[in-house]
């Protein structure tokens, strides 16, 4: 199986690396290519160095990882090379599957990996159009699991499906840098110290409820003794943080939308 990978940016070159380390491919089993060629001068060594044509005719599977602005074009550009039967991979979750269908026919997919997908723990999220197989779908998610686990959604829940796992570990960093900014001007504790405190226990945190298959409530039940000191800081953030989080994915989620119409206006235009 070949594997090409159109873009060079954070994702597209997270993705070749890791497919590189994974020892499931040789380097001619890997192709890349980018807008600007010199950038792919470090990856020379693992993935051979391609046009997008190329990899379009070449590849069974094409990860397609440029700006949503581009999106159209590069797949204007592939579209007649594209072998019959070979996988098309957006990792833009705004374009739809029935745009892209007005650009380039066949099988194609959607995936959105997360930051975390660089130490090998990525929630992945995937979708497929109608054309796509189980035995595509068996190939691409065993192609991404090393990066993490895949998570199969319908279409039209990519949009929060992304707000949990892809923009999540931003909205994890940002609440806990508040936190530690405020635990900051009650203590002495040096910063840096505050601060792997708390990474150090979020992380336990996880992995716990996890080998555990404890829900929220289970964890608070276990720490916030009645009348405790843990159970006054929860009634706080249960009374407060509620509105928070409401206003957090209402305004995402429309961001998300204005995202996707302006895909929709770039896709509605003619060459």
């Amino acid at each position: 199986m070949k594997v090409g990978i159109i873009g060079y940016g954070s994702m597209g070159k997270m993705l070749l690396w890791k497919f590189s380390d994974s020892g499931k491919f040789g380097r001619e089993d890997l192709l890349a290519a980018n807008r600007t060629p010199e950038k792919l001068e470090e990856a020379k060594d693992i993935a051979v160095i391609s046009s997008n044509a190329e990899i379009a005719s070449e590849a069974d599977i094409v990860f397609v990882c440029v700006r949503p602005q581009d999106l159209r074009t590069v797949l204007s550009e592939i579209s007649p090379f594209i072998r019959s039967g070979s996988l098309v991979v957006s990792l833009n979750g705004s374009v739809t599957f029935e745009m892209m269908e007005k650009v380039i026919p066949g099988k194609i997919a959607k995936v959105i990996p997360s930051v975390t997908a660089e130490i090998g723990r990525s929630q992945t999220l995937v979708c497929y159009n109608g054309s796509v197989e189980d035995r595509d779908k068996e190939q691409l998610s065993s192609l991404l699991s090393v990066i993490g686990n895949v998570i199969e959604l319908p279409e039209e829940e990519i949009g929060m499906g992304s707000e949990l796992v892809s923009c999540m570990p931003g909205f994890i960093a940002a609440v806990f840098d508040v936190m530690c900014e405020s635990a900051k001007t009650h203590t002495s504790i040096p910063e840096d110290q505050i601060v792997k405190m708390v990474l150090n226990t979020m992380s336990a945190t996880g992995d716990f409820m996890l080998n555990k298959d404890m829900a929220f409530e289970d964890v608070i039940a276990r720490v916030a003794t009645p009348g405790g000191i843990t159970e006054e800081g929860t009634k706080v953030i249960f009374d407060r943080f509620p509105g928070t989080a409401d206003e957090l994915f209402d305004k995402t989620l429309a961001k998300r939308k204005a995202t996707a119409d302006k895909a929709a206006e770039l896709f509605g235009r003619t060459e």
